[in-house]
């Protein structure tokens, strides 16, 4: 392959690329922006497979090349199959990390072996290349880990505030800073100690990062992390030459970044709180006491939530983790479609940050085949609560929280939520009285107009649906 063809595939593949970012923006053109991806990573697979053979790859080279690359094509075709929907944002975690990990190598490798030999002005930046690429990508590494581990509840998804925390961050940013100028003054091989110890740093940064962010804001993290491995890619793809691989990484990290950005502004968080692990936060200060929740709960049946869902004019499904967790989505379609045919306007409230990561329950509904007109996000739809005759609540919890505007001492004070409770009647679907990921207790469970259906919510769903039928 000449380097003109060769050229020609990268930007094919780049145009692949950038049309599925522009297919995944939307639930109707999501299936084809996905296809787009897919063709463009096949594109951009073989074309550098055969650009390989012009630098000398002979057949035994091609072989270590096929042992490498079939086993983790067959690996992560079984895992794709295998995965649950629910555990699909550890998967993103875990898949993040392995970014970052092939930055770090790549990184180390390139140091010890360059492709080719380069003095001045040139070797300076391909070593401040290097340096920067691997601080990115140990951190994207063990950023990730610690995400799947919260994710996994394998860790506490309550945020480690460690006392002086934040001059910890600055003291081993300087100290990855102090090692960077070491390495670029060092002869011959004798920058791998610095390069090695400022990734051990960078580990540990990333690790304290992550541990200081708290489970409400763990959605935000990954879309955060997604960026990091593309601004980890992108350096990747300048220690290698590779134009497509900073052109990829460029787009995911900076649609990375946007997407954290929006998910902050719709938390009403900061986003340079988020990155740097909870900046302006008191670590040492005793945290505030939130408003004591008084009253009763006011438990329902099954049957009774059908005469609900059967008299009402107007519905509104807002699904959360629980609808995830209990695979219930395929219950939620068939029910909207039975209460369509009674006459039922039926629509659903999607939060921004519902589930564990971005778009969590639109993929869920979408593969429940529920129309994408009558999904709407919460800004679409807040306003018409207090219209509205039923809400059915299934399996959310922090992001129906009246406590983030009504109690200002509350953990997620200020963050916009799912105004459910200005309907007539809100019945939410849990399993028990357990408080969501933030930890915190939902006054809503408590309110004159909110019934609790307790139970699985898919058993619990079906004989609904057996009930309106």
């Amino acid at each position: 392959m000449t380097s003109s063809l060769l050229t020609v595939s990268y930007i094919g593949s780049s145009a692949m690329f950038i049309l599925s970012l522009s297919g995944l923006s939307n639930q109707e053109s999501a299936r084809r922006g996905n296809l787009y991806g897919i063709i463009g990573m096949i594109l951009a697979i073989v074309a550098t497979t055969v650009a390989v053979g012009m630098s000398g790859f002979g057949l035994s080279e091609y072989g270590t090349l096929a042992i490498a690359v079939l086993p983790g094509i067959v690996i992560g075709a079984i895992v794709a199959a295998r995965v649950a929907m629910t555990s699909m944002p550890e998967l993103v975690a875990i898949l993040h990390s392995f970014v970052g990990a092939a930055a770090v190598l790549v990184g180390i490798a390139n140091y010890l072996a360059p492709a080719q030999p380069l003095t001045g002005v040139e070797a300076v930046i391909h070593e401040v290349e290097i340096f920067v690429g691997v601080f990115i990508g140990a951190i994207t590494f063990s950023g990730s880990v610690v995400a799947f581990g919260k994710l996994r509840a394998w860790l506490p998804s309550k945020p480690l505030l460690l006392p002086a925390r934040h001059w910890l961050n600055l003291g081993m940013l300087g100290a990855s800073i102090s090692l960077g100028s070491g390495f670029l003054s060092a002869e011959g091989y004798d920058g791998l100690t610095p390069l090695l110890i400022m990734t051990a740093i960078a580990i540990v940064l990333g690790v304290h990062l992550v541990m200081a962010i708290g489970g409400a804001d763990m959605p935000v993290v990954i879309s955060m992390l997604n960026s990091y491995s593309g601004w980890a890619a992108a350096a990747a793809g300048f220690m290698l030459s590779n134009d497509l691989l900073i052109i990829t990484g460029a787009l995911v990290g900076s649609s990375g970044a946007i997407l954290s950005y929006i998910m902050c502004k719709a938390m009403n968080r900061s986003f340079i709180s988020v990155i740097l692990g909870g900046f302006g936060a008191d670590s040492g200060a005793a945290p505030a006491t939130a408003t004591k929740i008084e009253g009763d709960v006011h438990q329902t049946t099954v049957e009774s939530t059908a005469q609900t869902l059967r008299n009402a004019k107007n519905v509104i499904i807002v699904p959360g983790y629980g609808m995830a967790v209990a695979q219930a989505q395929h219950s939620v379609s068939e029910i909207t479609k039975t209460l369509q045919g009674l006459g039922v306007n039926v629509r659903f409230g999607i939060h921004p940050v519902a589930g564990r990561m971005p778009g969590h329950m639109n993929v869920l509904l979408a593969e429940a085949k529920v129309p994408y007109d009558i999904v709407l996000e919460m800004d679409e739809i807040n306003a018409d609560f207090p219209e509205t005759d039923a809400v059915l609540v299934i399996g959310a919890n922090d992001t129906v929280n009246p406590s983030a505007i009504e109690d200002p001492h509350s953990a997620i004070a200020g963050m916009p939520v799912m105004e459910v409770w200005k309907s007539h009647k809100t019945v939410v679907m849990k399993r028990g009285m357990a408080s969501g990921y933030a930890g915190i207790e939902n006054p809503l469970f408590y309110k004159e107009n909110t019934e609790m259906l307790f139970g699985d919510a898919k058993k619990n769903l079906d004989a609904i649906l057996g009930h309106l039928r």
